[in-house]
């Protein structure tokens, strides 16, 4: 399909989406966050395209926040629960991805825009990166996650520090704390991220998609659980004809042909 707000690209088996409103600083219109889901339901779908990388156009923004003009569409508790509710959705899909999503947060990820950088795998910042949950300051809460994925990143401290005061914090600081994992100088982020993203989409597909799951599953309940949960997924990938591949081509000291099956 065409999009009005994003750019989706390929790249040697690598899918890039990049917002592409960079006089609204990338604002989450609902126009967006609708093409977003789209573009993410087309990467998915391609069979060639192994890992996702999510960006912003220009060296200002990656995603500044949700676009503050259509609050004013907003004339009810219940509109805004279920306008919400449609971005943790699109959110959701991320998060549980089979193919592994980084994040090259080039500029202001505020607002929805760090709550969309939490959805991803793997979060990569330039150093002039800024990011925060500013809500508080326009008398709001987050919406598209924050107040879960947020504390389940840094601590529930840190996470109420950022909800409560709406500060932002620069790239050095949301590493320390565990918001983001690598932070590289600017001009070098995208190079950075499509170097990690083509070494994933190398990797055997379904291992990928298990290993998150195993992960993201996991977390979700207590350790025991995910132990039980992790041997279960174990045994479905050592069904697959890839783990055969990839034992095979070890012990023969070559580099294996994963092939997702």
């Amino acid at each position: 399909m065409s999009y009005q707000n994003l750019i989706v690209a390929r790249e040697q088996g690598v899918g890039i989406i990049t917002f592409n409103r960079p006089k609204a600083l990338n604002a989450l219109s609902r126009a967006t966050v609708a093409e977003l889901s789209a573009a993410i339901d087309e990467l998915n779908a391609d069979e060639t395209v192994g890992a996702i990388v999510i960006t912003g156009a220009g060296d200002r923004a990656f995603v500044a926040g949700a676009d503050i003009g259509e609050f004013n569409d907003i004339a009810s508790a219940q509109m805004a629960a279920e306008f919400a509710r449609k971005g943790q959705a699109v959110l959701d899909k991320i998060e549980a991805l089979p193919k592994p999503v980084l994040m090259a947060i080039n500029g202001f990820a505020l607002g929805g825009g760090c709550e969309l950088a939490m959805a991803g795998d793997i979060r990569i910042a330039a150093d002039t990166a800024k990011l925060g949950q500013p809500e508080i300051n326009l008398g709001l809460i987050p919406g598209y996650g924050g107040t879960q994925r947020l504390p389940r990143l840094v601590g529930r401290g840190m996470a109420k520090y950022l909800v409560l005061s709406g500060d932002m914090i620069d790239a050095a600081e949301a590493h320390r704390i565990g918001l983001v994992d690598f932070v590289v100088p600017a001009g070098e982020l995208m190079e950075f991220t499509l170097k990690l993203a083509h070494k994933l989409a190398g990797k055997a597909p379904i291992a990928l998609n298990l290993a998150k799951r195993a992960i993201n599953e996991g977390l979700a309940g207590s350790l025991a659980d995910g132990l039980l949960h992790e041997a279960d997924l174990f045994g479905l990938v050592f069904a697959t004809e890839d783990r055969v591949e990839g034992v095979s081509a070890f012990l023969s000291k070559r580099k294996p042909a994963f092939k997702g099956q």
